[in-house]
């Protein structure tokens, strides 16, 4: 039989209704859980906002392909929230009959069992383990250095233990990865010769995502096929791109369906799905986590938009580094309304530009999906100006703007497109710099959508107010109500600017609040970024942590009183998101 046929007949003995649902985990025993009394501080500092998009331009087929996505969502967000803890799935069935409303919200809005406090410390609301930096795709409770050892003693495992889609196990949990290939046959085809490694693992070892959730995704697999043949008739690319997709999620290789997302032309909806992001892998920064966002396109917007985004290979050439590389000079863009996010994409989630691999992106290319509906959002913008009127002096009080907001994360976006990609020995970042690498790509994204805006004004691209409202953005992004951990990557890098700002007189504190001086902006960004695209490219891990060591230091007398002002004014901290329901035909 030939090996398509094959790999047809084994994805359709993958069907989810020839597959018996795993047995869900007895409940959590909720004695210690914390009282109305302790989750009220968050509960009341929590802003509910619902996403309720017009989708009536959509057809019946669309409609019920969107039923069928958020299927999908559901099941990738119980994986997500099963990735990052390995009580979650006990605590969340023993939440739902437990008649706790404060502790089902907490749950929903830190995605598990773990809730960040008013202090922005992590602590466990019902009881269960303390989180730990490699969650559950590495064994829980394992060191860096027990598997640094391993590596250094089998160094023939460490692109399959650090690759982005396996989890890590010890040897005493292989019976059940042989399992999982009993149960699913199309497994055994797509991950030739995995079975003979199962029966003799090492101490560590790797198995695919598809195998370590291979209920779930075959599941998911099946509901994306019946998302496919639902929308064919009205979107052939976009049931094309579902249908890549979910080979995608069995063989654990994205080439096909990252090469159809990027390329194709959907008439009104997006989908973004898998596991792409890293960052919460605290122990390597190396594997990704599962997410999904269905979405509806502003066409006007988005063609806007796509026509203004040119010139890609010459602020390429301006970024200040010695080692540019060639770019496609356009790359897929669009604004679109959230009709639902799960898992990593969850919870206020502004842009996107993927997939991360770098071979993908030379050759593909990558796509940015805007959320406008979050963006433009004015119940969220208040927010920002309540924190920008409390810690920036008054003479700028009318310089922020939601248009600054909009264009500076489009240009982040393209930011993660541009600059070093790989190291000078051409190791790949995450590799190299491991739990600094997301760091370290979200300040030099940080930094190339502000460095880019000089000539962009030049070029006519900005106005002189529009200009002023991206650099306004810029310095409201790096403010920050509390100390970061250092395992956030984005306030940690967020407060590496504050005060490299400061350092060169970008920020001036006086009188409890900053002033700006913005004629040393361009200047100033443009030094940091120079830094910092030469600690990627070298891939020096040890200067990496020096570096972030330097630039994170926190002042009660100058961070903490800024601080204190953005906290008094806050009337929310956090944000639940909820959408609405969608007609199905």
């Amino acid at each position: 039989m030939p090996r398509l046929a094959v790999l047809v007949v084994a994805l359709a003995a993958c069907h989810p209704r020839d597959t018996a649902a795993p047995a869900a985990p007895p409940p959590l025993d909720l004695t210690g859980a914390w009282t109305a009394a302790e989750t009220q501080p968050i509960v009341d500092k929590t802003q509910r906002v619902t996403l309720a998009p017009d989708l009536a331009h959509l057809t019946d087929g669309e409609r019920a392909t969107v039923a069928k996505l958020r299927e999908v969502g559901e099941i990738f967000q119980q994986l997500y929230e099963d990735q990052r803890h390995p009580q979650a799935g006990a605590a969340r069935v023993a939440l739902a009959t437990s008649g706790r409303e404060d502790l089902q919200t907490l749950y929903r809005l830190f995605q598990g069992p773990i809730a960040i406090d008013l202090d922005n410390q992590r602590v466990a609301f019902v009881p269960v383990d303390p989180v730990q930096p490699g969650k559950t795709v590495y064994p829980w409770q394992i060191t860096k250095a027990e598997v640094d050892a391993f590596l250094a003693a089998h160094p023939e495992t460490r692109e399959a233990l650090l690759a982005p889609r396996t989890v890590v196990r010890r040897a005493d949990t292989a019976a059940q990865d042989l399992a999982a290939l009993d149960r699913h046959p199309a497994l055994d085809t797509l991950h030739p010769g995995l079975r003979a490694q199962l029966a003799a693992p090492g101490d560590l070892y790797a198995v695919p995502y598809s195998v370590a959730y291979a209920d779930a995704l075959v599941r998911a697999q099946g509901l994306l096929f019946e998302a496919a043949a639902l929308v064919a008739d009205d979107d052939a690319e976009l049931a094309g791109y579902l249908r890549n997709r979910g080979r995608d999620l069995l063989a654990d290789d994205y080439e096909s369906g990252d090469a159809a997302w990027v390329t194709a032309t959907f008439r009104h909806l997006n989908v973004q799905l898998g596991s792409y992001e890293t960052y919460d892998d605290e122990l390597y920064g190396s594997k990704t986590f599962f997410a999904c966002s269905v979405l509806a396109r502003r066409p006007a917007e988005s063609e806007a938009l796509a026509a203004a985004l040119t010139g890609l290979q010459a602020l390429e050439d301006a970024l200040p580094y010695a080692h540019h590389k060639r770019v496609r000079e356009r790359i897929p863009v669009g604004v679109y309304d959230v009709i639902a996010d799960y898992g990593q994409a969850r919870g206020g989630n502004t842009a996107t530009i993927l997939p991360n691999e770098a071979y993908l992106a030379q050759r593909y290319g990558r796509t940015i999906l805007l959320r406008g509906n979050i963006m433009r959002n004015p119940d969220l913008f208040s927010r920002s100006e309540g924190v920008w009127g409390a810690a920036i002096a008054a003479p700028h009080a009318a310089e922020l703007s939601s248009d600054g907001a909009f264009y500076r994360t489009l240009w982040h976006e393209v930011g993660h497109y541009l600059g070093v990609d790989a190291t000078q020995d051409g190791r790949a970042l995450a590799l190299a710099l491991e739990d600094a690498a997301d760091l370290f790509e979200e300040l030099k994204a940080d930094l190339v959508a502000l460095f880019v805006g000089k000539p962009l004004h030049a070029s006519g691209y900005y106005d002189d107010a529009g200009l002023r409202a991206v650099y306004a953005s810029g310095i409201l992004r790096v403010l920050q109500n509390n100390p970061p951990r250092r395992d956030q990557p984005y306030n940690t890098m967020q407060l590496m600017q504050w005060n490299f700002f400061l350092e060169r007189g970008l920020l001036r504190f006086a009188d409890g609040v900053l002033a700006i001086d913005y004629a040393r902006y361009h200047d100033t960004v443009s030094a940091l970024l120079a830094l910092v695209l030469e600690l990627q490219h070298a891939g020096d891990k040890p200067a990496a942590d020096a570096f972030i060591t330097k630039y994170t230091t926190w002042d009660e007398a100058l961070h903490g009183v800024v601080a204190q002002h953005i906290r008094e004014q806050q009337r929310y901290r956090y944000t639940l998101f909820e959408y609405a329901d969608v007609t199905v035909p």
